[in-house]
């Protein structure tokens, strides 16, 4: 199987300049399951998506995109993280663009450990409804709940579309770093400051529930008054042209059968910041 179809000549990993790896991990969820379910989800969808992208008159896929096996390791979250920590690294090593496609947000944890060990200054970009900042949760370190606590000790975390927490997660909240959700309906010029605060190298991760449940119900914890499509990508757009975006994941797409469209809306987002990125290499 070829990401989005693309033909086979696009899709080997001597020749591709990106490589998407999928990870359909959903061990430690706590209300809606499926995440596990997502990769599988996403990639259908990209198969019906036109990847001619009218925006930057560009043709991503040309650049190759090797689609790994999945990362199926599930016999804890620890085991899980340490597995993607090594995948991930192994195709940074190689001098490839990795993105990865999940499952729950835990696989982020692995995810950023491999870019921080490989770049320089980075900074953790993340597109979030909760703040994921507690310490430990379940008994678990690499719990959902844990996504980004490692890396606000390790790397210069930004968050953008915060509109949960618990207040255990106070004390780990840097605020002048943090863009919560009813902060940007206020200020217009919140894209301009969220900038400003990331440093050359940036690992973009996304919790499909920044969106706005109403065009993304699909995820584990879908919260109201999130981010709508042209804020999301606008956004990334600005961060591509002004800094160094070197990888990406995309998490906790849960899937419906009976609505296709969250799972479109992944696709093209992952289409989307692969056309940034390379429009402005």
């Amino acid at each position: 199987m070829n990401y989005a179809g693309i033909p086979d000549e696009f899709a080997q990993l001597e020749t591709s300049e990106i490589v998407l790896i999928p990870v359909p991990y959903d061990g430690t969820s706590t209300w809606i399951k499926g995440a596990n379910k997502g990769p599988d989800a996403f990639l259908e969808a990209s198969e019906n998506m036109e990847i001619y992208d009218i925006e930057t008159d560009s043709e991503v896929y040309k650049k190759g995109v090797f689609l790994t096996d999945p990362v199926t390791e599930n016999n804890s979250p620890e085991e899980m993280v340490n597995a993607v920590h090594k995948t991930a690294s192994q195709y940074i090593k190689q001098g490839k663009f990795v993105s990865l496609f999940g499952g729950e947000h835990s696989v982020s944890i692995g995810s950023i450990r491999a870019f921080r060990e490989n770049f320089e200054d980075l900074t953790v970009l993340q597109l979030d409804a909760h703040a994921d900042l507690r310490p430990e949760y379940d008994g678990s370190k690499c719990n959902h709940a844990c996504a980004v606590h490692e890396a606000q000790h390790t790397t210069n975390l930004v968050q953008v579309g915060i509109r949960s927490m618990d207040s255990v997660e106070k004390p780990y909240l840097k605020k002048e770093n943090c863009f919560f959700a009813c902060d940007i309906q206020k200020n217009q010029d919140w894209m301009n400051d969220a900038l400003s605060k990331i440093t050359e190298n940036v690992f973009i991760t996304i919790d499909l529930d920044v969106f706005d449940p109403s065009i993304m119900p699909s995820t584990g914890t879908p919260e109201p008054g999130g981010l709508n499509w042209y804020q999301v990508i606008d956004f990334i757009r600005l961060v591509a042209k002004n800094k160094n975006i070197v990888g990406f994941d995309i998490m906790e797409l849960c899937p419906n059968k009976s609505n296709k469209a969250p799972d479109f809306l992944a696709a093209k987002l992952y289409y989307k910041i692969l056309s940034y990125v390379f429009s402005n290499k």
